[in-house]
């Protein structure tokens, strides 16, 4: 028998640390491979994390509400002799035909990661003049630096997490406290925080409601938004969804909806004007060769989450209803994994579906642009015809696209959500589905 660490596995795209929501198991359990053992928050997504071991689990090292730092351990697990995995550490060399090259690359990524989080760290502690050793996360820098906190402030919060670390909620809990503080001075006999005459209820923030406040007022403050709009006639798409669509449920067990065929044009526009799909670092654009298209979902408590369809420009329609289907389904039940949420490059929202006929969406940082579409309305319309100009009923919507005027001018804007019209009102009638 030999005792083991479990780690913390990486969790997703630029996802440095997490929560510890829920211990699953407890000391003495047995536990097989991929058995989850742990429930984790990002801010991101909540996720379960399996055992990569077979054995007994013999100590926690987290507790619950714990920061854990990717890659630290989190547990000891007891195994047999050669069922653990070998040290990660490549020891052979590049022209070892049996060295992991992946496993090299990993480890030289996560260390440079952990070098970069000590540098800021570094850089804070310098510039303060303080020698302090303390271990704060990317996180909790990041904080500290938008509210202009000393060195000194910073070590005068007590940490609640992993060995007395200060976690989020530790320097969130700081800075309203200061705040408060603050208005106290100013108004000497504070307002209890109660409803007046019982007519109105307090109702706090869930994590995630949070969260979604958090990154809604920052992408406003990062981007120039401008939203330009446009009328679509979706005449033809709505009678060729009316005519295939029982058809396709019976053959795939799958529905049509619309948000497929919104997502097909704009992955086509996307790729007639490529430098729609980049985002900003500084001074420099990013322009992204893969189309990741995100989409916003309705959760049942009223929340949103986007998850993204990676390499959307490869799948065919039928491709692209099923994955829409199956990232809404495992959205709404709470399923989706770290890497279903990371990597988008454009985004996308069918607003319509709420009974919306236009809105101004806010982009998902780091992207440049989103595009909303409304909801299809039967409405009079001017048709014109060789013969002269008629006045018939058509199914008409409204898209409404933000885009990041620092990077995306009118012109290009513009052209943009044209040519997503342009391909709607082209729709090849005839098309077969399956």
């Amino acid at each position: 028998m030999k005792i083991v660490e479990m780690l913390m596995p990486a969790l997703g795209e630029s996802i440095m640390e997490c929560t510890v929501l829920t211990l699953l198991n407890k000391a003495g359990d047995s536990i097989t491979a991929d058995d989850s053992v742990l429930e984790v928050a990002t801010d991101k997504v909540d996720t379960e994390v399996p055992s990569p071991y077979s054995g007994v689990l013999i100590e926690w090292l987290v507790k619950e509400g714990d920061v854990v730092a990717i890659g630290s351990p989190v547990a000891n697990i007891q195994v047999d002799e050669g069922d653990e995995t070998p040290d990660d550490s490549p020891k052979a060399s590049f022209d070892d035909p049996d060295f992991d090259a992946v496993a090299f690359l990993e480890k030289d990524i996560h260390n440079a990661v952990r070098k970069t989080s000590e540098t800021v760290e570094a850089e804070i502690l310098l510039k303060s003049g303080s020698e302090s050793s303390t271990f704060y996360s990317p996180l909790v820098l990041s904080i500290a630096r938008e509210e202009n906190l000393s060195a000194q402030e910073l070590a005068s919060i007590q940490g609640t997490g992993a060995e007395n670390r200060v976690t989020k909620n530790d320097i969130i809990s700081y800075l309203t406290d200061r705040t408060n503080t603050k208005k106290e001075i100013i108004q000497p006999a504070p307002v209890k925080a109660t409803s007046l005459n019982g007519s109105s209820e307090i109702i706090e923030m869930d994590r995630m409601r949070k969260m979604i406040s958090s990154r809604m007022s920052e992408s406003k403050r990062i981007s120039a938004h401008v939203t330009s709009f446009i009328e679509t006639d979706m005449t033809t798409i709505v009678k060729w969804r009316d005519a295939v669509k029982n058809d396709f449920r019976k053959k795939s067990g799958d529905s049509i909806t619309f948000t497929p065929i919104l997502i097909e044009a704009v992955v086509k526009a996307i790729k007639d004007y490529p430098l729609i799909n980049i985002s900003v670092e500084g001074d420099n654009i990013i322009k992204k060769k893969d189309i990741n298209i995100g989409m916003a979902v309705a959760l049942p408590d009223g929340n949103l989450i986007v998850p993204v369809i990676h390499h959307a420009d490869q799948y065919d329609l039928a491709g692209l209803a099923r994955k829409v289907n199956e990232l809404a389904k495992r959205a709404r039940e709470n399923k989706l994994k770290a890497d279903d949420l990371a990597g988008g490059t454009y985004t996308v929202s069918n607003i319509g579906a709420f009974g919306n006929l236009m809105g101004t969406p806010i982009i998902v940082q780091p992207q440049v642009a989103i595009m909303a579409f409304g909801a299809i309305k039967k409405k009079p319309a001017v048709i014109e015809t060789l013969q002269g100009d008629l006045i018939g009923i058509r199914s008409l919507m409204f898209i409404s696209h933000s885009y990041d005027h620092r990077v995306v001018d009118g012109s290009l804007g513009g052209m943009f959500v044209k040519r997503v019209s342009d391909y709607l009102e082209n729709f090849d009638a005839h098309r077969t589905l399956i």
